[in-house]
């Protein structure tokens, strides 16, 4: 559609410089106070003309046709140098393509039939330069809705990428066939693949039946592949053949029992996703620090060090020195109980100094439990030292207990052995409000 000429040429000076604001700088002052002047009183309008008009260019070429006052190399506003610079700055082709217009026929239909908000159905259907089938829309929609995918889900699919409501059904069908054949049910199928919407827009023939395959010669049956997809997708589009394949041959050529490297790619799969150059660098942390290689730890310690930088691990070793470890009592922790070292430096400290401040806990009772580190402060820590104050503070104990003895424990052991005993004494108020 021919842009209108009359808005343009009517307003003349004000909506060159709507366009071009910067092109003002190179105005007489006189002109420039002018142009300034009559854009605050009629810049409302002359920017709605503006918009409703551009909405429609398609191309940089069509634009250029038709505003030719602005392409005038003349134009008595601005130098051609700087009209020509400003122009490509903005209204550059890729600008012009990304302007797109809402199909008022799928957002009825997203709206009236599946439920989505007008707004997300007029930036969905805006997002389809190529595709404008409501028909096809629909389909694509109604046929997830049958295979267990809520209204929220199929948002989150849309959001992420529009041209699924492109798809064809039978391209769907293909994809969840491949997850169904593994035992997932629909229900669960559809949580994974809004939740990783990277699967609808991978290819079948060249990653994702490839890395199932795969995996499955790894894990041995469809039930421990879909075991594992339910852990972490990033299996499924992953280059597996970089990353897990030489991974596990890395940890394995240690001696280690493939058991206990499967068991780690179940408990900690992004870990085997990593550089192999990262996992070796790892696997020799592990060893230099003595944890030993026949140990199921040996597995977690590697994953430790798999997402903890050399810096973050530097960070870690010198706040437990500053709370009092040495470095052999910092390694022996390590060797026992590697996984409280995946909390940052700001969390061990807390959790130290929390222990430490009971006055009844030094650092050679944290050594002797290191998993004490890697329990909760709000949820276990503070509450058990707390009972134990107001049980000393009613000299209801004349000794506090071991770390082990009083963390260790679940909440239901903890209340039978701390709590029940002295119920009357210490009153139902002060527990309620700490378990």
């Amino acid at each position: 559609m021919e842009v209108n000429r009359k808005v343009l040429l009517d307003s003349g000076f004000l909506t060159l410089a709507c366009l071009f604001p910067f092109a003002l700088l190179s105005c007489r002052s006189s002109l420039r106070s002018s142009l300034c002047s009559l854009l605050r009183t009629n810049l409302d309008t002359i920017l709605a003309s503006l918009i409703r008009e551009v909405l429609q260019i398609t191309t940089f070429v069509d634009m250029v046709k038709n505003l030719s006052l602005l392409s005038n190399p003349n134009s008595f506003l601005c130098d051609s140098n700087v009209h020509s610079s400003l122009s490509i700055h903005f209204f550059s082709t890729s600008r012009i393509k990304r302007i797109l217009i809402p199909s008022s026929e799928i957002c009825d239909i997203l709206v009236n039939k599946h439920q989505f908000s007008p707004e997300l159905a007029s930036l969905a259907s805006s997002r389809l330069p190529k595709f404008r089938d409501p028909q096809r829309a629909d389909s694509v929609l109604s046929f997830l809705k049958e295979n267990s995918f809520s209204t929220a889900q199929l948002q989150k699919l849309v959001i992420y990428d529009p041209r699924i409501l492109g798809f064809t059904i039978e391209g769907i069908k293909s994809r969840l066939k491949v997850f169904q054949d593994l035992g997932l049910s629909s229900e669960e199928i559809a949580k994974m693949i809004s939740g990783y919407q990277k699967i609808l827009h991978s290819s079948m023939t060249n990653k994702i039946i490839p890395n199932l395959l795969l995996l499955k010669g790894l894990v041995g049956s469809n039930d421990d592949v879909a075991r594992l997809l339910k852990r972490c997708l990033w299996f499924v589009v992953t280059d597996l053949e970089k990353t897990l394949i030489p991974n596990v041959e890395i940890v394995k050529s240690c001696g280690i029992p493939m058991e206990h490297i499967l068991h780690l790619v179940y408990a900690h799969p992004r870990g085997f996703l990593i550089k192999p150059d990262i996992m070796r660098k790892s696997v020799d942390k592990a060893i230099e620090i003595g944890v030993p290689r026949t140990s199921i730890i040996f597995i977690y310690a590697v994953s430790v060090f798999s997402y903890t930088s050399q810096g973050m691990w530097e960070v870690k070793l010198e706040t437990l020195r500053d709370l009092g470890f040495s470095d052999d009592e910092i390694f022996k922790m390590f060797r026992t109980q590697p996984h409280v070292f995946s909390a940052s430096g700001n969390k061990l400290k807390s959790k130290v100094e929390l222990l430490l401040a009971t006055g009844k806990y030094n650092v050679s009772s944290i050594v002797a439990f290191p998993l004490a580190l890697g329990f909760s402060v709000e949820k276990r820590i503070e509450p058990r030292i707390q009972i134990l104050k107001l049980l000393e503070s009613r000299n209801l104990i004349k000794k506090w207990p071991c770390l082990a003895t009083v963390l260790r424990p679940s909440d239901a052991e903890f209340i039978e052995k701390f709590i029940r005993p002295y119920y009357d004494e210490i009153g139902e108020e002060l527990i309620t409000q700490r378990f």
